[in-house]
């Protein structure tokens, strides 16, 4: 049963923004084997499909180190994306007690509950009429839901205070460049040390779909700077390598947390879980003659799908996916990098804001039956993913990769001194 989160249970006191370094909430990887990284795709509802890989991960480690175990204690950086950076701040930000707000078997209720309700999705077909006409003038959702509910559980905890490294991609629209709110960079430049709720608000903020999102901070001279945020789908909607090259700069700024690993930095020293949202690639959805009579309303609106946010959402996503595999293979490192994605899903499947129950809970069959599925990788001839003979099932590939996070874990603490462990 959904557990409700009240905003005095969920929040820690406002704490004074400061420059500080980053803090040593786990062990560093100065003290292990490897620099260990979670990234999870944008995709809206889809959003519960990782969420049943995470639920399962965790439910492993839990089994080999105890049922304290969150995910924020194993990963030096996770990663997010729009729907993936609100999980992203659902397993790393601090509840009352110091521990991660959400454990990930909450996510798919936490998602069940709220989806219909960030996602309404009117009666019958005259609904899905008025949805598509509001979108031709303003956001289809006025998104004050989901203000209203990261506002409650996140309230005014910022980046600093995240219980590991994060790393949340957005876009401003004004200065048309990324930006990228990590822990790292937050240490450096106070100004990036905004709140969670306002950076998932504007990675979030997909096109068409939700509202840009507007917002300000200081830096430690008082200057305020201005965000003006949309989806960070629009430049990295799987930020796997934007977290690789946030790892990437703090061994080249010599950073403490990674005094043994020097530069450049190896594929054998990362430890990578890549989770996708899913998407439907199984059959060809548009072609070049029918594309070529489209004008901007069929770009927005085709067949029930946006075809221009399908396009720059699954191809960067697709592109990330080819390149880590070549990086990774390069170094002869392959079974360090996991990447769990389905493309097969069919109809409202494949979409990011169908609410109905009955597609939340087929939602859920996927992810189940995706664990069940042999572990796949992109053939690098022909840009298709294809099953690894002999690996197993993804399911499989979570628990042997649930055991590696444990051992690098428990390898961390008996070398680290008594007085870097946070106690």
């Amino acid at each position: 049963m959904f557990l409700s989160f009240t905003l005095n249970s969920c929040i820690n006191e406002k704490k004074e923004m400061e420059r500080r370094p980053l803090p040593l909430k786990i062990q560093p990887p100065a003290y292990g084997k490897l620099v260990t990284i979670l990234s999870i795709d944008g995709g809206g509802v889809r959003g519960i499909i990782p969420g049943v890989m995470l639920g399962y991960l965790e439910a492993q480690l839990q089994e080999l180190d105890g049922e304290d175990a969150r995910l924020a204690d194993y990963f030096d950086v996770i990663a997010g994306t729009s729907t993936g950076g609100l999980i992203t701040a659902m397993l790393s930000a601090p509840d009352a007690r110091n521990r991660p707000l959400f454990a990930a078997k909450d996510i798919v209720p936490f998602y069940l509950e709220n989806c219909p309700k960030i996602f309404p999705q009117g009666c019958g077909c005259l609904g899905s009429v008025v949805n598509t006409l509001r979108s031709l003038t303003g956001p289809k959702y006025n998104g004050k839901y989901l203000h209203k509910l990261l506002r409650k559980l996140l309230g005014t905890t910022r980046l600093h205070d995240s219980l590991t490294g994060l790393v949340i991609p957005t876009f401003d629209i004004k200065k048309l460049e990324p930006v990228l709110f990590s822990s790292y960079e937050a240490s450096k430049h106070t100004f990036l040390d905004a709140q969670l709720s306002d950076i998932c608000i504007g990675t979030s903020a997909a096109p068409t779909y939700l509202p840009a999102h507007y917002f300000k901070t200081e830096d430690t001279d008082g200057r305020a700077h201005d965000f003006n945020l949309i989806d960070g789908g629009m430049v990295a909607n799987n930020p796997t390598l934007v977290a690789i090259s946030e790892v990437t700069k703090q061994v080249l700024a010599e950073d403490p947390y990674f005094f043994n690993i020097k530069p450049p930095v190896d594929c054998t020293r990362l430890l990578v879980i890549s989770l996708g949202t899913g998407s439907d690639t199984s059959e060809i959805k548009f072609d070049a003659k029918k594309a070529s009579k489209w004008g901007l309303f069929c770009w927005l609106y085709e067949d029930g799908t946006s075809p221009l946010i399908d396009v720059y959402s699954q191809g960067s996503a697709d592109l990330v996916d080819y390149l880590n595999c070549v990086v990774f293979k390069a170094s002869q490192s392959e079974n360090n990098y996991l990447r769990i994605n389905d493309d097969t899903l069919k109809g409202t499947l494949s979409s990011v804001d169908t609410s109905t129950k009955e597609n939340l809970d087929n939602l859920v069959k996927a992810g189940e039956h995706l664990l069940k599925k042999p572990v796949s990788r992109v053939n690098l001839d022909t840009g298709r993913n294809e099953p690894i003979p002999n690996a197993g099932t993804n399911e499989e590939a979570l628990k042997r990769f649930a055991k590696l996070l444990s051992d690098e874990k428990k390898l961390r603490e008996s070398r680290s001194p008594h007085d870097m462990r946070g106690e």
